[in-house]
């Protein structure tokens, strides 16, 4: 149990870094920053305000954490994703600070966020690797700019937690308005939005980290029905 729970602790801890991540700690990161990033202006759009090269400019107007009505942050995604394969060659550990089994957080900042054993952070970056690069239900909202805060709030989920329909429902829903988007154009009643199954957890079909599978073929394998995040791993 007490793995498991690390395990949580870890995978919160690479998309909620920079939730806790607070102006004035930026300050202090920024010298890592300037090690690979020396002029971050060539990196930004053309339109795009002058910036000093430091994490605190980037605050200045893209905070971090997200306000309880905001469903996607930009900025730490696209911070992530451009770091990672294919886009950046980065490694977790040029800009945050681990010790096995008793820290990690951001460099040159004094939180620590977890206490990823050396087995844990090997899956920590499986399912970070999922998040940007699979064909999965996570890298769908990756590319819609929507972290783990996003479906996970900022609170560290139990062992048993999962996402509710409610959650979903408040960038998907409202269910009614979901079922006629998925509605058939015939055999309306082959709806999985409006089955004679009632209302199902939504993560009966759809897995965020692995692959999303229609519960109704299970027992209508006639049926043509589809499901987005059903993908492989990119090679």
């Amino acid at each position: 149990m007490k793995k498991m729970l690390l395990f949580f602790l870890a995978v919160i801890t690479i998309f909620w870094g920079n939730s806790v991540f607070k102006v004035g700690e930026a300050t202090a990161a920024a010298s890592f920053c300037k090690e690979c990033h020396p002029d971050c202006a060539v990196l930004l759009p053309k339109d795009h305000s002058p910036v000093e090269s430091d994490v605190a400019s980037c605050l200045d107007c893209h905070q971090s954490s997200l306000p309880a009505a905001e469903k996607k942050n930009p900025f730490l995604t696209r911070i992530h994703l451009a770091h990672h394969p294919p886009l950046g060659d980065g490694d977790c550990l040029a800009c945050h600070l681990w010790s096995s089994g008793k820290s990690f957080g951001l460099i040159n900042a004094a939180e620590s966020w977890g206490a990823p054993t050396q087995q844990e952070m090997e899956i920590l970056k499986e399912i970070f690797a999922s998040w940007a690069t699979s064909k999965f239900t996570d890298n769908l909202h990756a590319r819609a700019d929507v972290s783990c805060a996003g479906c996970h709030a900022t609170k560290l989920p139990q062992l048993d937690a999962t996402v509710e329909n409610k959650k979903c429902l408040e960038c998907h829903g409202p269910m009614e308005n979901l079922a006629k988007a998925t509605e058939p154009a015939e055999f309306k009643d082959r709806n999985p939005h409006k089955s004679h199954l009632g209302e199902i957890d939504c993560t009966v079909c759809h897995k965020a980290h692995g692959e999303s599978k229609v519960y109704c073929l299970g027992c209508h394998q006639k049926f043509a029905m589809a499901i987005p995040g059903a993908g492989t791993l990119k090679e």
